[in-house]
């Protein structure tokens, strides 16, 4: 933290020093639910501005999210889904299916967390995405 401190006072900051600054926040949180995510959601905003890229956009949905309820990050989803950089990445409909089961749609939310299992090849993400989606299973 401290080095990201000093990094981000020599001036502007570029959009490694932002990336830094989010990742140290998440750091110093011992807990998902301690997290500033306030804090997380205006760094990403500021680099928005530097580096405006579908996964960027995915990440501020999340702490959008966390910050002001699911529904408003699904609403900077529905902007994503015509992005083609995105085509065919299993991010997307996993943040959703997270972001659905929040909302308390968990139908939906396992319906996109067998999207993203089938959209990836990296067996320990499909196992954790299988896994999610059968907890929600009895929900039919």
């Amino acid at each position: 933290m401290a080095l990201v401190t000093t990094a981000l006072a020599r001036g502007p900051a570029g959009p490694y020093q932002l990336q830094a600054a989010i990742a140290a926040v998440h750091d110093e949180a011992p807990t998902a639910d301690a997290t500033d995510w306030p804090q997380i959601m205006a760094l990403y905003e500021v680099l928005l501005q530097l580096s405006d890229n579908p996964v960027v956009r995915l990440n501020h949905a999340v702490a959008v999210a966390m910050v002001r309820g699911p529904r408003a990050g699904l609403e900077l989803l529905a902007g994503l889904d015509a992005d083609e950089r995105m085509t065919g990445n299993h991010q997307l409909p996993a943040v959703r299916a997270h972001l659905l089961e929040m909302a308390g749609e968990r139908a939906a939310a396992r319906d996109c967390y067998l999207a993203a299992a089938e959209l990836t090849s990296n067996l320990p993400q499909q196992r954790y995405l299988y896994a999610r989606a059968a907890r929600l299973a009895g929900d039919r």
